[in-house]
């Protein structure tokens, strides 16, 4: 199975000079792109759905939840990030394996420990799906830069001309695949609105009306609100009172 080619890294550590020093390490490793720095467990947590880390470099001593801890959640999480710890204390090393880390680096990190421990992660990153999760994102490319979608961050599709456009929690990108394939592809995940327009099922909310009379939808995690086609309007009632 192919590993991954780019692996987006999240540190967590709450010491300044700790987090400049994997920065400075992380720009020589290839493999990786820094995504984010946070500062403490807690911080980490409200990043990690935003930012959909591959990788955490973790610190263990943190003030509130510490990295053990940040490590037990996300046991309990689907498509958790690998974990690899990055900490002053040699003899902790069983306990984060039990967290299920991937490796355990004493600092100060050494770059080439760093470096064998990203081909760790590389390889079980493989292993963990990589190749089969991929049916589960939508893949755009514009201008060169090919952008992956995870299904469960699409809210909305809309045909446009000869493309499609994906509306989604981080922003939106363009598709070259028609409704219909989509539709077809993953005939549950969304729910026909208009002619031209697809929504995600899960992130429905409600009906509203707009400004100028016509039936909107409400969705949950954004301020978009599709057009409703006098048409659909009747399923998509339907819809939202089976789903109450």
């Amino acid at each position: 199975m192919d590993q991954i080619t780019t692996i987006r890294t999240l540190i967590v550590d709450d010491e300044p000079p700790a987090r400049a020093r994997l920065k400075r390490l992380l720009g020589q490793v290839g493999e990786c792109e820094l995504v984010g720095v946070a500062g403490s467990g807690a911080q980490a947590l409200k990043l990690i759905p935003a930012l959909r880390p591959d990788l955490l470099l973790l610190d263990i001593s943190m003030p509130g939840i510490d990295g053990m801890a940040l490590a037990g959640t996300l046991q309990s999480m689907d498509q958790a990030p690998a974990v690899v710890f990055c900490t002053a204390w040699p003899d902790r090393a069983l306990t984060a394996f039990d967290r299920d880390a991937v490796d355990y680096l004493v600092k100060p990190v050494r770059l080439e420990r760093l470096q064998a421990a990203v081909r760790k992660v590389s390889r079980y990153l493989a292993r963990a799906g990589q190749a089969h999760a991929e049916t589960h994102f939508l893949r755009a490319t514009v201008g060169g830069r090919t952008t992956r979608v995870a299904l469960q961050d699409v809210l909305c599709l809309v045909a446009e001309d000869k493309y499609t456009t994906v509306w989604y929690v981080q922003g939106k990108t363009v598709l070259n695949e028609s409704l219909v394939e989509l539709e077809g592809r993953y005939p549950e995940q969304w729910l026909r609105i208009h002619r031209n327009a697809l929504v995600a099922r899960q992130r429905i909310r409600g009906l509203e009306k707009s400004a100028g009379g016509t039936a909107v939808l409400v969705l949950d995690g954004t301020d978009l609100r599709p057009v409703v086609s006098r048409r659909q309007l009747a399923a998509v009632r339907r819809f939202i009172r089976e789903s109450d």
